[in-house]
């Protein structure tokens, strides 16, 4: 595999489409239009979902996007894993009522195998069990061995009623160093060897309230490959946070606390968390998302305040989160040049917020010291109620 930079990736994939007959989209702001079912953009189909239901139609029916996206589920596990964020990119291609299975999953193998470079022989899929069609396109068209096909029950998407239907999923082989050791480990097994790094979604039903499925007169493709995931590949990185999507601003968030990363376990998470809730706050903002206590400004808020709580963790005292935006800016300024526009705003909303909050933990400290020698003058070593929520 040769080295690839997350720019380079991403400018490959949508090339790879467009030469294909799609449409090139930019990104979808992070702020969903007109669906008060999300708080966020999380996925690169959410934009498209009126185009799928077909309630609105397509500007073309074969689209490409590299889709900003924002997740706080997993935001515990942030810093913890190789591969939670809160913020990534997603490259997709769609297909509403165009090409299904004959045409991506020739083409999704083509991209990793030609344009990545990916070694053929690290590859496995995986496809619904009773996905029969899929199997004989991956064994018999593409030529993937069939000891590398592995059907599983969870290869299917659905979300209630509505349009649904079977994906298949690209591995690769990470290698057994990765692995759990057992001899018939493979796609599925909850160790850390296989990466997947692609998914293909086949929406080709229609599920009714009762449960059951129809076929749909037209069928959809929706695909989603992690940006990070891809570049962690192609840059032999163990994990998305050493890639030069993310890596710039360990960097600096380790510089201005004057540690060094890999040396020690728990500032490696703090500076993890840093490096990507600032990424997605940057993209928040510039996005229009403001901080609040309700709705996606709480999500921002919550995320902001974290970064500057890990930040304290590893001995930054005062604000530097600008700083480190400038480097999320700089880092992205050709793929997404309206951050550049935007830094000034960035800055005056991050400065506000900040600010407010460093104040906010002084006081709490202050108090709490206060509240600590008046407990010892007394000999006392547990804080009332009352004074604990005070100071919380």
């Amino acid at each position: 595999m040769k080295y690839m930079s997350g720019n380079e990736i991403r400018k490959r994939f949508l090339k790879f489409f467009e030469d294909r007959g799609h449409l090139v989209l930019p990104s979808a702001s992070l702020i969903p239009q007109d669906d008060p079912t999300l708080l966020l953009i999380g996925a690169g189909m959410a934009p498209f979902k009126p185009f799928f239901t077909g309630k609105m139609k397509p500007p073309s029916p074969r689209i490409t996007t590299c889709q900003k996206c924002v997740r706080t589920g997993d935001i515990e596990n942030v810093g913890r894993t190789a591969r939670h964020h809160t913020y990534f990119e997603m490259l997709g291609d769609f297909s509403f009522g165009d090409y299904f299975k004959k045409e991506i999953i020739p083409w999704s193998w083509e991209f990793l195998t030609k344009e990545l470079e990916l070694p053929a022989d690290k590859l496995w899929v995986t496809i619904h069990p009773t996905d029969d069609e899929a199997y004989e396109i991956w064994h018999n068209v593409v030529g993937v061995p069939d000891e590398r096909i592995v059907r599983l029950e969870e290869n299917f998407w659905e979300t209630g009623s509505g349009p649904c239907g079977p994906d298949s999923e690209l591995h690769i082989d990470m290698g057994e160093e990765r692995g759990c050791g057992r001899p018939d480990c493979k796609p599925g097994c909850d160790c850390d060897r296989f990466l997947e790094i692609w998914n293909l979604v086949f929406t080709q039903y229609d599920q009714h309230e009762d449960g059951t499925y129809t076929p749909l007169a037209n069928k959809n493709i929706d695909t989603g490959a992690g940006l990070e995931r891809l570049a962690s590949v192609l840059q032999g990185k163990p994990s998305n946070f050493e890639t030069d999507l993310i890596f710039p601003i360990i960097e600096y968030a380790a510089k201005v606390a004057g540690v060094e990363y890999g040396k020690d376990k728990k500032t490696d998470v703090s500076l993890k968390v840093i490096a990507d809730h600032v990424r997605s706050i940057t993209f928040m903002i510039a996005d229009g998302v403001l901080p609040s206590n309700e709705g996606r400004g709480y999500v921002l808020r919550r995320v902001l305040r974290r970064a500057v709580r890990h930040a304290r963790l590893i001995g930054i005292e005062d604000k530097f989160l600008n700083g480190a935006v400038d480097v999320v800016i700089d880092m992205f300024k050709e793929p997404y040049p309206y951050l550049v526009e935007k830094t000034s705003f960035i800055h005056k909303v991050i400065e506000m917020e900040e600010t407010s909050f460093l104040r906010t933990l002084r006081q709490g400290c202050d108090l709490l010291y206060t509240e600590i020698e008046s407990l010892k003058k007394e000999n006392k070593t547990v804080l009332d109620g009352a004074t604990a929520f005070r100071v919380s």
